[in-house]
This record gives structure tokens, C-alpha cells and sequence, in this order.
């Protein structure tokens, strides 16, 4: 069993990268492998809807980051955890760029996987990013892991996030929460949902 941690902050040691470890450390408890990527503090590209992940199933930008994620979610993951810091009552948009390609080009190796998302923030904005992010896991099939309360810890400096010991604990909840699904789920493809043939209809129509 393992589960993939995206660290959706520039700083690979920030309070974002604490948050996570809190969580992994928790699901390691369980018996659960982790392994966290950080986003670093290149420019990511968006999406253009070109569709070529359609046609090839990988992302016609070739950037090592989504090339990274690619790998460990094709390698079989069995969740996914997003962190993020706050940005204007909203996730990085950094991370919102890469998730617009992962999640577009890699969803079919996703869908049914237990995720969820933890955001970080000085002061306000935490429950408004934290439903941004949700957004990609509840357009995908993929089951939402709650925990003992919104998935947020509070910290502005550097290491600061260790002193929110609500928000630490928030996070042990939620990965143990998190190996508890997993564990009790059949991940596998036998045992899922049958899924009727997509229909899609505009609103001009």
C-alpha cells in the first residue's frame, strides 16, 4: 500500500512540507508507504485543452514534475494527499496548474482512490482553499478522507506549524483515517462501481 503527498508549496521546508509529514508519518504508523513530491519553485505550465493526453495519455509538456507524479501514479498508488499553502483565500496557483494536467491526463489511474487535502495559512482563506482542492477529487470518483476537523493548520514562519497542536493532530487523524479506508476498500478494479457511458450535455443546449 502506498499513498502520494504533494507538496504544493515553493518551499520544500515550509509549514506545508510539515503538515504532510505529520500525515505520512501517521499512515507509515499504519503499515502505509508514502512518498512526497514538492512542487519547487520553478514556473509550472497550465493546461491548454490541446487534448493530447488523450491521445497519448501523458501531458504534452514535458516538465519533470508532472513526468514525476506520472510515474508514481502509473507505478499504483492507493491515495492521494494535495497540501497547500494559502494564496488570497485560495490554493497555489502553481499547484492548481499541475493538478489541471495530472488530474485531466492521469484520472482514469485515479478514480475510486481514496484523497484528500490539507491547506496551511497565516490567519483566513483555509475552508475556501481547502474546497478548492476537494474539487479535484469529487470530479474523479475518488472517495474524500475526512479527519477530527477541516484539514487546516495554522503557521506563517518557517517551522511554526509544529506549535497548531490541534491542527498537528488533525493531521494524525487524517492519514490514520486515511489507512483505515484504504485497508477496508478493495482499491483494485474488481469491486468497483459500474459506471454508465458519460453523457454530456452543455448549458446552451
Amino acid at each position: 500500500m502506498k499513498v502520494l503527498l504533494i507538496n504544493g508549496s515553493p518551499r520544500s521546508n515550509g509549514n506545508t512540507r510539515l503538515a504532510l509529514e505529520e500525515v505520512a508519518g501517521a499512515l507509515n504508523g499504519e503499515g502505509v508507504d508514502t512518498q512526497i513530491i514538492d512542487l519547487g519553485k520553478k514556473a509550472v505550465q497550465g493546461c491548454i485543452a490541446c487534448g493530447y493526453c488523450g491521445r497519448e495519455g501523458k501531458c504534452t509538456f514535458r516538465d519533470d514534475l508532472y513526468y514525476q507524479i506520472m510515474r508514481a501514479v502509473k507505478d499504483g498508488i492507493d491515495g492521494l494527499v494535495v497540501g497547500s499553502p494559502v494564496y488570497y483565500g485560495g490554493p497555489n496557483g502553481s499547484l492548481c496548474a499541475l493538478l489541471d494536467r495530472v488530474f485531466y491526463s492521469l484520472g482514469s489511474f485515479l478514480q475510486f482512490k481514496p484523497g484528500a487535502s490539507v491547506v496551511v495559512c497565516r490567519r483566513g482563506g483555509a475552508s475556501a482553499a481547502f474546497d478548492r482542492l476537494n474539487k479535484y477529487f469529487t470530479i474523479m470518483n475518488m472517495p474524500v478522507v475526512s479527519s477530527q476537523y477541516w484539514n487546516m493548520v495554522y503557521g506563517q514562519t518557517p517551522g511554526q506549524a509544529a506549535q497548531d497542536e490541534e491542527g498537528m493532530q488533525t493531521m494524525r487523524t487524517l492519514g490514520r483515517n486515511m489507512a483505515w479506508m484504504i485497508k477496508k476498500m478493495n482499491v483494485s478494479e474488481e469491486g468497483h462501481p459500474q459506471r454508465e457511458t458519460p453523457v454530456w450535455t452543455n448549458f446552451i443546449r
